[in-house]
């Protein structure tokens, strides 16, 4: 065995073995991770300073779009460590082994969790509009986000408390990142984590697609003309709004079901370096796209940005802009 083929040469009887991939593919998942990474890492920064730095963007819905950008930056940064287990070899220990794989399952955990939060939302603004403003404040919004991020810290906390009690309990070798859970903690993970949310996510949006066409039936009558006439501007609102998160919790559903199909069928460890990369980058190219989906449909974000980089955002009274 010559010394390249080793991750620490030095630890000729315990190292681990690099696997044998081609220099191509390895340079191409290289560019594609580093690109994702510094593309998903600056545009969620653009959307956290956007949402924190004006005033105006202070409301229950753009709170959650908050939460959601702050667990993606955070994927953005997770990034740079998937990177370094291209070549197959961990070069930080087992501690910040154990750090980087805990802060992914909790960082996933939350970003689920605020979807299905995003979900309410959208089902209370459409289906109750008149009670939207007294049910849905910033105070509950917070504390509801709060509440996600910790119970995705205690959940994950059970779920790895193996792993994280006796760091690199698992490694076979030093160089390599194992994480392993038992088959009872990976399908409660599975279950709680993505099984029940997207049921919960999929019955909101369902109804949401009943009580929309049923809203457009009625705005189409005469008989609900003069009630709706007032509350026409509103609704057009919230639909549109409806609308574009809908696509963030389709967009977030096609990147995360690969993932987790895989996790539920068991076929992991059958599946070739190429596929598992894909699947891979796929669960963390979703948040990417966020980010992109604002600059498409809502102006406030692009009106934002052009603030930013004019670095008008330092003026003073600027947080009081009219978005």
């Amino acid at each position: 065995m010559e010394d390249s083929e080793l991750c620490f040469p030095e630890l000729f009887n315990s190292s681990c073995r690099k696997p044998n991939l081609p220099h191509f593919e390895v340079m191409l998942m290289y560019v594609v991770l580093c690109f994702i990474s510094g593309l998903t890492a600056f545009l969620n920064l653009l959307v956290i300073i956007s949402i924190s730095h004006f005033r105006q963007l202070h409301t229950p819905t753009n709170l959650l779009l908050l939460s959601l950008a702050s667990s993606d930056f955070s994927v953005g940064l997770l990034l740079v460590f998937q990177i370094v287990l291209i070549d197959g070899c961990w070069l930080y220990g087992d501690i910040m082994c154990t750090v980087y794989q805990y802060l992914a399952y909790v960082i996933t955990s939350a970003s689920i969790g605020t979807m299905v939060l995003i979900s309410v939302d959208r089902y209370v603004a459409i289906c109750y509009p008149l009670h939207y403003s007294t049910k849905i404040t910033q105070g509950r919004v917070k504390i509801c986000i709060f509440l996600c991020w910790i119970c995705s810290w205690i959940f994950q906390s059970l779920i790895l408390i193996d792993n994280v009690k006796q760091p690199g309990r698992y490694n076979s070798c030093v160089g390599e990142c194992a994480f392993v859970i038992s088959y009872i903690a990976g399908y409660a993970d599975l279950a709680f984590s993505f099984i029940i949310p997207m049921i919960i996510i999929i019955g909101l949006y369902i109804r949401l697609f009943m009580v929309a066409m049923s809203q457009a039936g009625a705005m189409r009558s005469h008989i609900a003309a003069v009630t709706l006439r007032h509350s026409v501007r509103a609704k057009k609102s919230q639909v549109k709004a409806t609308k574009t998160l809908g696509l963030v919790v389709l967009v977030f559903l096609l990147c995360m079901c690969p993932y987790y199909c895989v996790a539920l069928t068991g076929e992991d460890n059958s599946m070739s370096a190429s596929s598992a990369a894909f699947v891979i980058c796929l669960f963390f190219f979703n948040s990417c796209l966020n980010p992109i989906i604002y600059a498409f449909f809502y102006p406030w974000f692009r009106k934002s940005i052009k603030l930013i980089f004019t670095l008008q955002i330092f003026q003073h009274g600027s947080s009081d802009t009219n978005m």
